[in-house]
């Protein structure tokens, strides 16, 4: 079939929207109409070039969400009609690390997404009759998608796609950092650094956890503004004094638990450096730039504190994603503030733009079917 697609075709470069083939899902696949799909900063930062393992051409968008058209053999899990949020981690439920509760990074597809093919080595995109590769298994800058089934998570029908379609990246991997992979604690005091859409979705999980205080840090009010929103108690401007000052917020002892959402390896090192002496947690959830390392002080490591690094906030998606949007339904999340801009796939150039603007949370794609 001939779809719309925003391709990637050189590092640096504004995305083109072209019309490509698609071919029909294989088995174990599933073609999606795609609906809806947040502008991630993982998009940008491989399109720019900064992403060591990215390559070209490719289809860029994972923040997606969509409905399935038809499905290949062997799937069981979902059917047309069903209502899905797309998945770059995805979930075998077969091997070691699906079946381990410690983590959320299923090794099935890991080789083949990494280099840009479904599960069996090709593509499903293609271009005059060469092939166009996928991005991160999803490639949801298009009206249309094939992926592996165990990478689609099927939600209510109930759930307005536009904002489902933030739990596919974002939205849970702040909401998992909170919940998973640092389990706060009841009563406890936390700190994010970074009021982005994964430090939102971090202030959000701190506050379902029942934590007491939440401090948010960034450099902009209106993002400290939203972060309050979210659940945050108090806020601080964000610089050379910010440890400092959640010193003083904490008697000197520092949080329980510290998030990290920035990418900046100098606001990790202030994350690990505000956690608690005795039995403080720093998650990281930010990625940083090619080629940079975190140096940390020996000192505050073995005076009690930890590190933790989290995937997609430790989340399994097909199992948990469906959990959260029941969630953001019952009214326990409010997710309105987030969706600052909503652009048509021809935008989506303007959604990088705005990213770098910081203009707004999230810019989301409508895609309007004909």
């Amino acid at each position: 079939m001939k779809i719309r697609a925003a391709v990637l075709e050189e590092f640096g470069a504004p995305l083109e929207v072209q019309e490509l083939d698609l071919a029909e899902p294989k088995a174990g696949e599933v073609l999606v109409r795609v609906e809806a799909c947040g502008v991630c900063h993982t998009d940008l930062y491989t399109g720019s070039g900064a992403d060591p393992s990215g390559y070209a051409p490719t289809v860029l968008g994972h923040e997606g969400a969509g409905v399935v058209e038809r499905v290949g053999d062997g799937v069981a899990s979902v059917a047309p009609g069903d209502h899905v949020v797309t998945l770059f981690s995805p979930q075998c439920r077969e091997c070691i690390h699906c079946r381990d509760e410690r983590t959320n990074l299923c090794l099935a597809i890991r080789e083949q997404q990494n280099r840009g093919f479904l599960p069996d080595g090709t593509t499903r995109l293609s271009r005059d009759g060469e092939p166009v590769r996928h991005f991160m298994g999803t490639s949801t800058f298009a009206e249309y998608t094939v992926m592996p089934e165990i990478a689609l998570a099927k939600i209510t029908p109930d759930a307005p796609l536009d904002g489902a379609c933030l739990f596919a990246c974002g939205l849970s991997t702040g909401l998992g950092a909170a919940i998973n992979t640092a389990k706060v604690q009841p009563g406890s005091t936390c700190v994010v650094f970074g009021a982005g859409m994964v430090g939102l979705g971090a202030v959000a999980g701190c506050r379902l956890q029942g934590a007491e205080r939440i401090v948010g840090v960034d450099l902009s009010d209106e993002r400290l503004e939203l972060a309050r929103g979210q659940g945050a108690t108090d806020t601080i401007r964000g610089g050379p004094d910010a440890v400092q000052q959640i010193l003083e917020l904490t008697g000197g002892f520092g949080a329980d638990y510290t998030f990290e959402a920035t990418g900046l390896v100098d606001v990790m090192r202030q994350a690990l450096e505000s956690a608690r002496m005795g039995w403080g947690l720093a998650t990281v959830c930010g990625v940083a730039g090619k080629g940079e390392t975190l140096d940390v002080v020996p000192r505050f490591l073995i005076t009690g504190r930890r590190i933790a690094g989290s995937s997609f906030g430790g989340v399994k998606g097909r199992d948990q994603v469906p959990q959260l949007v029941d969630r953001w339904l019952a009214g326990e999340l409010d997710l309105e503030p987030f969706l600052s801009h909503r652009l048509t796939l021809d935008d989506v150039n303007r959604g990088f733009e705005l990213m770098e603007r910081q203009d707004g949370i999230r810019s989301v794609i409508g895609f309007a079917q004909t």
